[in-house]
């Protein structure tokens, strides 16, 4: 999807966060890391650019548990997320054909479209517990 209107300055800084982040950010991350950079946001112009980045299609929000977290890559992929640490991951090993079917017969949905949200524990909590 093409952005709708300009980039600002506060977007294109705001949307640069997002980009530089491998981690996948909070809006209040995304406020810490503003500040470190410089920059001084009003916490509603970040809220509004995150939603509209997300309406735009420039990046995707994932709600994972209570929060809502920020992503970059806008292709489509699933994400797990490490029950001891809160670390989330990208995921693009595809559904199973078989399982999506399967889902759709259980439920009587027709199936449209699919996101994941895998979790377990990551490889250095595992490493901090051996």
């Amino acid at each position: 999807m093409k952005p709708k209107g300009l980039l600002t300055p506060q977007r294109k800084a705001i949307l640069d966060v997002i980009c530089d982040s491998s981690d996948h950010p909070t809006a209040a991350e995304i406020m810490d890391r503003l500040r470190e950079r410089g920059c001084q946001f009003a916490y509603g112009t970040v809220y509004n650019t995150l939603k509209y980045l997300t309406e735009t299609g420039q990046i995707q929000e994932l709600r994972v548990g209570e929060a809502c977290r920020y992503d970059a890559r806008t292709e489509h992929h699933h994400h797990i997320q490490c029950t001891v640490c809160g670390k989330v991951d990208e995921v693009f090993a595809p559904i199973p054909k078989e399982w999506a079917e399967e889902v759709a017969r259980e439920t009587g949905y027709l199936l449209d479209q699919d996101q994941l949200l895998l979790k377990g524990v990551c490889a250095s909590c595992r490493a901090q517990t051996s």
